[in-house]
């Protein structure tokens, strides 16, 4: 995907570039792209959750410092290398962290602070909707956290005229339009595979089950309009324009495509909508989706199932920890290298300690770690408390020390995927990777293969991310206009001659990680007993 500079540049004076804008946990990030979809510039804001009164939260000044902030970023990278200012756009698209909880009132004021996908605090109301709908509803996912509510008996739920999420609310706020693209939805509530729509026997079991509340409002009529990969989804405000990009230049009337989640833009960023493929995508949390050939034989409360962009039923396996413990500790061997004198770049620390890691004893020496930041649904822990074990036999040093909280940031993941592999005889033919994991070459790659013991493919695209996938969704309504699957626009278009590199699982690798994971299991009462004994 080389960049015609002559070529760009009147792709950008033109307005036919796209852009695309993903709300990380960690970074909101702006891709720029060409009418090949090969990414023209970048930028980027950083930024962190907070951990307010029990909540995991984002202030939503925030969110639009952020999003201001990272199309500047991009903007100006775009005047550097091209000379040219942006004042139109093909299209734009917004993606975010799926799930959480933003509810609005009539005057469409936010009625509590937004709860992210990280809080695993609606425990009570996710066993009851499962067991309502015989459906798995997570602890994450919009309606467990209204229903949760509800349970709590909160103020605000009376006044609760529409629910969303993150891509959801910045979505409404740039167009005036309530909607979701189908995966973000599926998140949010069940969706019928074959309507593509909102569950209406699920809508009905929630409302009939809080109909003795007396609200003033019933369930279908708070959910966003769900709509398919490519369908119009509104046009970008003045009020819009003037919230991404605050000098004003930036047109109005830019057409826009349906919100989607990161699960669905991971999944474009790695061509894995078809049946039988799957990615997986390892930051700040680590998820792994597979499109399913037939449903699942019952329900697992381990196994979200979700949606394509386009409508396919996926299994989930999702866990709220990953990286973000391990960088920490990159963090302190940082102050270390600085505390001695030495110039060494974060990339290039990062570099030299995950390639360590490779130098490791297979299972890891006998070490262990818990990157619990967070609560985690898969091992069933509301709160977490990070901790890195050793008995006094294991073999202590760097190289098993990063390769334990290597293989640790994929632990809960991986629970997951037995149960789809062994239980379920679920078969995929490799796993596509992407997210911060997967920066160093070569490293995450493997990690990730002995892991999940399954062939895993990195595309030259992956370290865009879903901010570029998102870019990509915008980009299909033209062709969807023309009657183009997403499917076919996908291989035929923007991944063809794509550029990409397969690390098939060292058996050495994997039996190593098998005893690592069953040290790890019997280990879970160490990391309890940490919950309880410290705040």
């Amino acid at each position: 995907m080389g960049v015609d500079l002559k070529k760009t540049k009147q792709t950008i004076i033109d307005g036919k570039a796209v852009l695309g804008i993903e709300f990380g946990s960690t970074r909101i990030k702006a891709v720029l792209i060409d009418e090949e979809s090969a990414p023209i510039a970048s930028g980027g804001y950083n930024w962190e959750n907070a951990y307010a009164d029990h909540i995991w939260t984002y202030s939503m000044d925030d969110v639009w410092a952020g999003l201001s902030a990272a199309y500047r970023d991009m903007a100006d990278n775009v005047n550097k290398e091209f000379g040219v200012t942006i004042e139109a756009l093909s299209a734009i698209g917004i993606s975010g962290m799926m799930h959480g909880y933003i509810a609005l009132d009539k005057d469409n004021h936010l009625l509590v602070p937004f709860r992210t996908w990280r809080n695993n605090i609606t425990g009570e109301a996710s066993k009851a909707l499962t067991e309502l709908f015989n459906y798995p509803i997570p602890q994450r996912w919009s309606i467990a956290h209204l229903y949760q509510c509800i349970l709590n008996g909160e103020a605000h739920v009376p006044d609760v005229r529409f629910i969303t999420t993150l891509a959801g609310y910045v979505h409404w706020k740039l167009t005036g339009q309530k909607v979701l693209g189908v995966g973000e939805a599926s998140g949010a509530f069940p969706i019928d595979i074959k309507t593509k729509q909102f569950n209406s026997r699920m809508i009905q079991a929630f409302d009939d089950k809080v109909k003795d509340k007396g609200y003033g409002w019933k369930l279908a009529e708070i959910l966003p309009e769900v709509l398919d990969a490519g369908q119009p989804a509104g046009a970008l405000t003045p009020e819009g324009a003037k919230l991404i990009d605050r000098s004003g230049i930036l047109k109005a009337g830019i057409p826009m495509c349906p919100p989607e989640g990161d699960a669905g833009t991971g999944m474009i960023a790695t061509n894995s909508i078809s049946v039988r493929t799957g990615n997986v995508s390892a930051g700040t949390s680590v998820f792994a989706c597979v499109v399913l050939e037939d449903d699942l034989s019952k329900v697992y409360p381990e196994l979200d199932q979700v949606t394509t962009p386009d409508g396919k039923l996926v299994a989930m396996a999702h866990s709220n920890n990953c990286t973000s413990d391990l960088n920490a500790w990159v963090d302190v061997f940082e102050g270390a290298v600085k505390a001695l004198g030495m110039d060494c770049s974060k990339n290039q620390l990062f570099e030299t300690l995950y390639n360590l890691a490779l130098k490791g004893d297979a299972d890891c020496g006998g070490l262990l770690s818990y990157p619990y930041i967070s609560g985690e649904h898969m091992t069933h822990f509301e709160e977490g408390r990070p901790l890195f074990v050793r008995s006094s036999g294991g073999t202590f040093n760097i190289a098993n020390f990063m390769r334990a909280h290597l293989y640790a940031a994929l632990a809960a993941m991986r629970i997951g995927l037995d149960i789809l592999f062994t239980q379920e005889s679920v078969k995929i033919d490799e796993l596509l990777g992407h997210g911060g994991l997967f920066k160093t070459e070569g490293v995450g790659q493997r990690i990730m293969a002995a892991a999940v013991n399954v062939p895993v493919t990195v595309m030259k695209t992956a370290g865009e991310g879903g901010a570029w996938g998102m870019a990509v969704l915008a980009a299909f309504m033209e062709a969807k206009a023309k009657g183009e699957t997403l499917d076919d626009y996908l291989n035929q278009k923007v991944f063809a001659g794509q550029e990409k590199t397969t690390l098939k699982p060292d058996p050495e690798d994997v039996e190593g990680y098998n005893v690592f994971i069953k040290r790890y299991l019997e280990g879970l009462d160490i990391e309890r007993t940490a919950v309880t004994c410290l705040e």
